[in-house]
């Protein structure tokens, strides 16, 4: 059990130091700089104990040898950090963390109860840098922010950053991230120090369907993708007269005698000998003007389902159908079809470093 006083690290993320204080299942644990940090309790490991001094009973005229003490006296916060440091595995870097990736999760502890239940708050840190950051928060009406975590993220990491209670989503419209990225003990290229601002729909965390999966969690979470490729999010800005204009278009092409031009698209067959075939709309027809969602979904099915058909009895043949990320609509449909129509292929996600984490790779 953590006490005051005890020296922890943390379970899931580097870090630690000397508990200061117990609140609703919160460790406040601060570190070698006096960075004081809420951890949920269990994610805590004790690596030190809370001990008192012993006391010395009072002797009259008695010289007092001097105490050797037997057992290690607990370390303080700075030789933690230390010791946790020498133990840390250094970084692997990767051509792609070069780039900065920040995504903002919601994961809900109880999502068969999500009218009652918290949820846990993480940001993943997808880049080969160190950064220092903050979390913010407000509410739509109001100007001021409120930090709700600030610290340091080590590349490569998903760091906690606190529950989520129900009475704090009415004072969360926006949510930001500050962060200034560097690395350590080598050269590296600066990047701009950046803020970035997100509106966050509040009322998802009540339905079961917008808690979708993601590549870095094994649940389903509100995921807000922050920062892509280093560059931050910025809102759309809507302008009315041209969304009239393109409502306009929308309603003249909606004709049930409409044509669909579907363009002569090819499944391009690597120098490896592995086919790719991009499922993204814009590669099947020309113009989606008139379509509707379940429209262009059958288009995407109907070529799958071709490409399927002329390799079958092509045992070992590797197929690779990109389907992005999204919604996970298309890739959905894509299993549904391989567990009923196409049993028994191999079926596994593609690379990510060739296809992003928007890809399926089967084979036959």
């Amino acid at each position: 059990m953590v006490k005051l006083g005890d020296i922890v690290r943390f379970l899931n993320s580097v870090g630690g130091g000397r508990v200061t204080k117990i609140k609703d299942n919160l460790a406040y644990v601060e570190d070698e700089d006096g960075f004081e940090t809420p951890v949920l309790l269990r994610e805590c490991v004790v690596v030190g104990s809370a001990t008192a001094k012993p006391a010395v009973p009072p002797q009259e005229h008695t010289a007092v040898a001097p105490r050797v003490h037997k057992d290690p006296l607990p370390q303080t916060a700075a030789e933690v950090r230390h010791t946790i440091a020498e133990e840390e595995i250094q970084p692997i870097e990767t051509p792609e963390g070069e780039k900065i990736n920040l995504t903002l999760a919601y994961e809900p502890a109880d999502i068969k109860n999500l009218s009652s239940t918290t949820f846990d708050t993480y940001l993943v840190n997808d880049s080969n840098y160190y950064l220092y950051f903050s979390y913010l928060t407000r509410s739509r009406e109001n100007d001021s922010w409120t930090t709700r975590y600030a610290g340091i993220v080590e590349p490569n990491i998903q760091v906690f950053l606190g529950e989520t209670l129900r009475e704090d989503l009415p004072e969360m419209d926006r949510v930001a991230l500050q962060y200034i990225a560097f690395k350590r003990d080598k050269a590296f290229a600066a990047k701009q120090p950046q803020f970035v601002e997100m509106p966050l729909d509040t009322t998802k965390f009540t339905r079961l369907h917008c808690f979708v999966p993601n590549v870095y969690f094994d649940g389903n979470v509100i995921a807000l993708e922050a920062v892509c490729n280093d560059v931050p999010r910025r809102e759309t800005v809507i302008d009315g007269n041209r969304l009239r204009e393109a409502m306009k278009e929308k309603k003249t092409a909606d004709n049930p005698r409409r044509r669909v031009v579907r363009k002569r698209t090819r499944a391009e067959r690597r120098a490896d000998g592995i086919i790719v075939v991009d499922l993204h709309i814009t590669e099947l027809v020309d113009n989606t003007r008139g379509l509707s969602n379940a429209d262009m979904l059958n288009l995407q099915i109907d070529k799958f389902s071709q490409i399927m058909d002329e390799n079958l009895k092509n045992k070992g043949q590797k197929i690779v159908f990109i389907h992005g990320k999204g919604e996970g609509v298309l890739r959905n449909a894509i299993l549904k079809e391989l567990n009923h129509r196409y049993k028994g292929h191999d079926v596994q996600d593609a690379s990510f470093r060739e296809y992003g984490f928007g890809a399926t790779q089967v084979t036959i």
